[in-house]
């Protein structure tokens, strides 16, 4: 390392740890926001300047005179050599969902401190590493998916369970994606017009870049922002217009249904013609948002509000969600800090579009920090606001109450104290009729945003900003859809490989079509029935969303780490190997809390055998309207039990079957 590079190193590191100990070590006095986004930038520096080049030149031995799969297997569908940006901007579009932007927001319930540290210690040592590893290692195998890779380096028994794992959370992911899709365009013709407008810009910026001008992506990439803004425009006109306004305002299944063509389609078309131009002009929209916001903080300062830990840090009992610190604060956070379905990205569409080894740092470790910090700034827009407005926002109605007043006197007695008129105040700056149980994250978020951006603009613009934001979250998410469906249809041509060698062809246009279609019918049916039944469908299956995700995260860094021990590559190991143990000691433990916890608002047998006892003895909770309901709700525990140890149980055999690979591999090197 050269003396130049050292004091860099050094003055990130002191700046870094300064930053930190203003956040660690202050107590009543104000915290400006602008800490926060100095560690988090002093972080990302050190991680990208230097450990993820260690990571690519040192451990991978990255060299760009190795041909790509995109040249070797070049076939104008999925293997495409593609320009660096163009590809971060899809690698980052595709990876970013509602993780980054709802997780780090339920997770200021417990207090700014801990979730910062875990979203920037966990993406520079775990998240980042996992995706940049994962990509380069399926560049090194011509492009193959996470579930290929497993089958050659834990057997084929170890394979089909990493394939079987792999395939039934990503059914669940793109559901659950899905689903925080449809609640944010519903009934929201502004939204909806401005969504499906970036469609028709994608394809025609696709045919510029790649046929009528090849290469030419800053005069695609200044027509896209431009249209882009336009159709934000024009969507508030559709909005206001009597017929338009009607034809873009869908209801829930109506999304669902239009939800499920889309995916099938941008699936099936060609990388270039859709897919990637889509989510490079998606991520322009994203990341220039969150630049704005980053900026907005710079300049505000906004003074962080939430204490470093609140009372829910210790006692693990809050109104947003039930559980400790540990380990539910890192499930919480899933993307953002590390993310299972990043890995299936990374051997996905990304390693089939590189067109050099050398450009794995930029899409795979830049693309992971550019996600990681959309979490940090929705982690810093909800810390910002008055903590009463926090918890009003995400706690249920039967925490809290219908009204302003119940809402205001209950929130107060923990702590936070908030009246009935600022309540009002802020529901009515922002144009809509209630703030009060606005759970999931979104709609915190969005307020938060506003918020900020208000402190530079003024608050006539309330309004404004936080509709911007609310599109801003809707574009976000859709983007995983695309890519999550296409890499599902690899994943089920690899798991359907053995019953026919067909499936292995990913040209067959037909076998394209068949997988494709099959992918989306499953996540598409759990999507659509829980959007016309609030007791079915993905909603049954929400609870298992993070720890679903972490597994699948763990299993990509044992895969990962058995790759490294059997390329003669041991000494390295410990990369991927430290992160896979935390996680696997984490959400294994997550897992088994959920299921076995004696607490009804924790455990999943517990909820059920508590139910069944008001059904006895009729005194059913005002949650539950009805017998019938307590039935299905008590049907959906035992799946949820049954569902998370069957994930534990096979994340468990994969991780029995590494820990024999690598002895093997470590006795016969002895």
């Amino acid at each position: 390392m050269r003396w130049k590079d050292r004091l860099i190193l050094l003055g990130l590191s002191i700046l870094g740890a300064f930053a930190f100990a203003v956040l660690a070590l202050s107590r009543g006095e104000p915290v400006g926001a602008i800490w926060i986004l100095i560690a988090t930038l002093s972080i990302y520096m050190i991680g990208y300047r230097y450990y993820s080049y260690f990571i690519a030149y040192k451990a991978f031995e990255i060299n760009d005179n190795n041909p790509t799969p995109a040249h070797k297997f070049y076939n104008g569908l999925d293997y495409v050599p593609t320009n660096k940006w163009v590809l971060f901007g899809h690698h980052f579009a595709s990876i970013s969902g509602a993780g980054p932007l709802v997780g780090p927001v339920l997770a200021a319930q417990m207090g700014y401190l801990p979730g910062t540290l875990w979203i920037l210690l966990g993406v520079v040592l775990a998240g980042a590493v996992q995706d940049m590893v994962v990509l380069t290692i399926s560049m090194r195998k011509g492009g193959k998916s996470l579930g290929q890779i497993a089958r050659e380096e834990l057997g084929k028994v170890g394979g089909f369970i990493t394939l079987l794992v792999i395939y039934s959370i990503l059914i669940i992911l793109l559901a659950v994606l899905g689903l925080v899709v449809i609640k944010a365009l519903a009934e929201s013709p502004w939204g909806t017009f401005s969504v499906f407008m970036t469609i028709p810009i994608a394809m025609l910026m696709g045919i510029y870049m790649w046929h009528i001008r090849p290469g030419a992506v800053l005069q695609s990439f200044i027509f896209g922002v431009v249209a882009l803004l336009i159709s934000l425009y024009v969507g508030r006109l559709v909005a206001q217009h009597e017929t338009l306004g009607k034809v873009f305002t869908l209801s829930e299944p109506q999304l669902a249904i239009a939800l499920m063509v889309y995916g099938f389609f941008a699936s099936v078309l060609p990388v270039w013609l859709l897919l990637a131009p889509r989510d490079y002009l998606s991520t322009f929209l994203k990341l220039g948002t969150i630049i704005l916001i980053a900026i907005a903080v710079a300049i505000a300062n906004p003074e962080i509000k939430m204490p470093a830990f609140t009372q829910y840090a210790f006692t693990g009992y809050g109104p947003v969600w039930k559980g400790d610190l540990f380990p539910f604060l890192f499930i919480t956070i899933a993307c953002g800090a590390v993310s299972g379905f990043h890995a299936l990205i990374s051997s996905g569409t990304s390693p089939k579009m590189l067109d050099k080894e050398g450009h794995v740092r930029l899409v795979g470790y830049g693309g992971m920090l550019g996600e990681s910090l959309v979490a940090i700034m929705a982690l810093i827009a909800a810390v910002s606001m008055e903590p009463g407005l926090y918890f009003a926002i995400n706690s249920p109605a039967s925490e809290i109450g219908k009204t302003v007043q119940e809402a205001a006197q209950k929130i107060s007695s923990w702590g936070f104290y908030i009246t009935p008129e600022y309540l009002e105040e802020i529901a009515r700056k922002i144009e809509e009729p209630t703030i009060l149980s606005r759970t999931g994250g979104a709609p915190a978020l969005a307020i938060g945003m506003a918020l900020i951006f208000a402190k530079i603009t003024g608050e006539a613009l309330l309004a404004f900003w936080y509709h911007f934001a609310i599109l801003f979250e809707a574009v976000f998410i859709l983007t995983t859809i695309d890519t999550g469906t296409r890499v599902g249809r690899y994943i089920l041509q690899d798991l359907l490989s053995g019953v026919s060698s067909a499936f292995r062809d990913y040209r067959n246009l037909w076998v394209n079509v068949l997988t494709s279609g099959i992918t989306v019918a499953g996540w598409g049916y759990f999507l659509y029935v829980g959007v016309i039944d609030p007791y079915g469908g993905i909603k049954t299956l929400w609870p298992l969303f993070g720890i679903s995700n972490q597994l699948l995260a763990t299993t990509a860094l044992v895969v990962a780490t058995v790759y490294m021990v059997n390329n003669g590559k041991l000494k390295y190991a410990w990369i991927t190997g430290l992160p896979a143990l935390f996680l696997a000691i984490n959400t294994i433990s997550a897992g088994l809390i959920r299921v076995f916890h004696p607490d009804k608002a924790i455990g999943f047998l517990a909820q059920a055998e508590f139910l069944k006892n008001a059904i006895i003895s009729n005194t059913l909770p005002a949650t539950i309207p009805s017998v019938e309901i307590a039935h299905r709700v008590i049907f959906n525990n035992y799946v949820n039990a049954f569902m998370a140890i069957l994930y534990v149980s096979l994340v468990l055999c994969v991780i029995a079957i590494a820990l024999y690979r690598v002895f093997v591999v470590v006795r016969k090197s002895s």
